[in-house]
């Protein structure tokens, strides 16, 4: 599976087997921030709020689907843009604290291929779509508490400096990352159940999201 560089796979170990002990039994392990995952405000600012103290309420809302993949399509370090919260507020309405917020930039169609799927040039820079600063600020500055994405990180590829992170998590926000099935979603009608292990003390976790769409039913996880 994709990771981020320098993180580590899931690794399990047996620690009982059905046909030596008559149970199964594993262990495992892993990095906080592989596969679809949360990240809490303590991944980027000291002190915040950790995975298993983000608040219930907050992990169930009414999705807000923003479809930025034409853009994408033109150039894969595309930043989500005020403009482009305002184009779905002007079909669906402004968008505020009830709402989670999924970026929809069809990059999960290269999840099979992690070389595909981090795109890195000749001098390992990688280049995937993102969220701006400004955006993460206007959607902050109108309650929302998460922001969802199909692609290794809310930052563009390209960030070094996480400033995007700093922004969200820092105000109070989480995000969830490596969403898959985005284009089964509307943008606007579904609610959004996100289900993170709630680790101790976790910058992050990994996590299950599942959409419940209205008669047609679907995840986003």
């Amino acid at each position: 599976m994709p990771l981020f560089p320098g993180d580590e796979p899931y690794a399990p170990e047996a620690l009982s087997t059905i046909e030596e002990d008559a149970y199964c039994s594993n262990r495992f392990s892993m990095a906080e921030h592989a596969g679809t995952h949360v990240d809490a405000p303590a991944h980027f600012t000291a002190g915040a709020a950790t995975v298993e103290q983000i608040a219930p309420e907050q992990l169930v809302g009414a999705a807000a689907v923003v479809d930025v993949t034409a853009a994408v399509a033109a150039s894969p370090d595309h930043r989500v843009t005020v403009d482009d919260l305002r184009s779905w507020e002007a079909r669906h309405g402004a968008l505020g604290a009830r709402h989670i917020v999924l970026i929809r930039t069809g990059w999960g169609a290269r999840w099979s291929d992690p070389a595909r799927y981090l795109n890195q040039d000749s001098q390992g820079v990688m280049h995937f779509p993102g969220v701006s600063v400004e955006a993460s600020r206007y959607l902050r500055e109108r309650g929302v508490r998460c922001i969802g994405i199909d692609t290794l990180s809310t930052d563009p590829g390209q960030s070094e400096t996480f400033e995007q992170h700093r922004a969200f998590l820092g105000a109070g926000g989480y995000h969830i990352e490596n969403l898959a099935n985005l284009e089964q979603l509307p943008e606007a009608g579904a609610v959004v159940v996100v289900a993170p292990l709630p680790l101790a003390r976790g910058s992050g976790a990994p996590a299950r999201v599942l959409a419940l769409v209205p008669a047609s039913g679907g995840t986003a996880s």
